[in-house]
């Protein structure tokens, strides 16, 4: 491994970290994604994503700073603005879930969304880059002459290097690439009335640029480092844990991901209809087939405020839950159905406007109660999707933050009746990201694995009951939101 710096611009916090050239974490920090309303919704503060960047690197000691080779960037897949050629804004940068825009989609018609999943592997919806690309370019109209559409963390690799480009994992989460051709889609773009030179060079991540020197003058770094855009956070998950084909990535974060490799893309007509979603790997050799799960760890911070809890209450709470679960002490029959789809929902519907809902609430229902059924929906959800692919796991890895709830992973594992491999190390997609930019392999035993294993009676008593609750488990999800 080279001594890299890693930048992971997530939904709600930016993990910056320094590993070492034996892969060992040197220094880190962690800061609140800083995020500004613009009227039409939340787009990033770059000036203060750009600070909190230059600050780490600034603060890191002296002679660990010296010796870093590289820089390596990742963040989330559909964010993104208009970048004209001197790296000012022709747009704001705006977040993933953000759907300006969504009207350019709306008069396509059902073989225009054929059309586009067949060549971009992506099922029309405005989480995707394109009509944000749209939005944007009817907004700067001549301002934005000569400007073109960057990922965040494309951006940020852009303002070290003077360069602009798209990572391939990322390029296939704007609905515009074709993944047959490996090259951006005129025939795509012309649907929504875009011309494809919105579109920068791919590079895939092992590619990099050299640093300018002014941006190595203003933090400290040396003039002969490489800075590289890693990629789509969850894809760049894969590589940190070792992902194989046959695998599957479940990769927790605000969201949560279902990920595998493939030789090839799913396009037929019930991959279509599953809403999943195609693209490249950080490599640009493998495809990936990919489904996320709006909510995900966000669904802690809802419990939180839902109930009234602190952080340290609601762990504590989980904990509880889990001894009781574990012990045979918990009676399914009184716990209250929730339909956790506090963000919106996913495949096969994948509705923004979705919204939760807890069913079952009894005069002695408890705060554990509620706290056990979110849980239970959230596993129930995640069966429910992976259903949806068309091959069953040989392997389910594990990275993020359930690797902290053993009450989700116990639940997830005794429903599927799979036992989990989930990692106990930290930063699994920063680990990713030093790995692409050195262009080295990495394990997953280095990652620390332990494995959640079933229990053949917890495993029949949750088979039971999903049984007996499944009408009402689809009721629920067709609840108008």
């Amino acid at each position: 491994m080279l001594p890299t710096i890693t930048v992971d611009v997530g939904t709600t916090s930016i993990k910056l970290c320094l590993f070492g050239a034996a892969g060992g974490l040197v220094a880190s920090a962690r800061h609140t994604t800083p995020t500004v309303q613009d009227g039409m919704g939340e787009i990033y503060d770059l000036e203060s994503v750009a600070e909190s960047i230059a600050g780490f690197i600034r603060a890191l000691d002296p002679s660990s700073r010296q010796a870093v080779k590289r820089v390596a960037i990742t963040g989330v897949g559909e964010s993104g603005g208009l970048v004209r050629p001197d790296l000012s804004l022709a747009s704001p940068m705006i977040l993933w879930h953000d759907h300006r825009g969504a009207e350019f989609l709306a008069p396509l018609t059902a073989a225009d969304r054929s059309l586009i999943y067949r060549i971009t592997g992506l099922p029309v919806n405005a989480n995707y880059g394109l009509s944000k690309v749209a939005w944007a370019a009817g907004q700067a109209n001549h301002a934005g002459e000569h400007a073109q559409w960057l990922n965040i963390a494309e951006y940020l690799a852009a303002l070290m290097t003077g360069e602009r480009w798209s990572e391939y994992s990322l390029a296939s989460r704007t609905m515009a690439l074709d993944l047959d051709l490996r090259k951006w889609s005129a025939e795509v773009c012309a649907l929504v009335g875009l011309d494809v030179g919105l579109f920068p060079e791919l590079r895939n991540a092992m590619e990099g640029s050299p640093i300018t020197s002014d941006y190595a003058r203003e933090t400290g770094l040396p003039e002969d480092v490489r800075i590289h855009v890693a990629g789509h956070d969850h894809m760049v998950g894969a590589i940190g844990a070792g992902l194989q084909h046959g695998e599957l990535l479940n990769s927790t974060g605000t969201t949560e991901g279902l990920l595998f490799l493939r030789d090839a893309p799913s396009l037929e007509e019930s991959s279509e209809q599953s809403k999943l979603a195609n693209g490249f790997s950080c490599t640009g050799v493998d495809y990936t087939l990919f489904a996320s799960i709006p909510t995900g760890g966000s669904a802690f911070a809802t419990l939180q405020t839902m109930l009234g809890m602190t952080a340290e209450q609601l762990s504590a709470c989980i904990s509880t839950v889990h001894e009781r679960y574990l012990a045979g002490q918990v009676d399914l029959g009184a716990v209250p159905l929730v339909l956790p789809q506090f963000r919106g929902s996913p495949p096969p519907t994948k509705r923004a406007s979705a919204r939760g809902v807890i069913a079952g609430l009894r005069t002695d229902t408890r705060t554990e109660d509620i706290v056990l059924g979110c849980f239970l929906g959230m596993a129930l959800q995640f069966r429910d999707v992976l259903g949806l692919f068309p091959t069953r796991p040989d392997r389910i890895k594990v990275i993020g933050p359930a690797s902290l709830n053993p009450l989700w992973l116990q639940l997830k594992a005794d429903l599927l009746g799979t036992p989990l491999s989930v990692s106990q190390l930290n930063e699994v997609v920063s680990r990713g990201a030093q790995a692409l930019a050195s262009d080295v392999p990495c394990d997953w035993e280095s990652c620390q694995p332990e494995d959640v294993l079933v229990d053949s009676q917890r495993h029949h008593r949750l088979g039971e009951w999903s049984a007996e609750i499944q009408h009402q488990w689809e009721y629920l999800k067709g609840v108008p939101a």
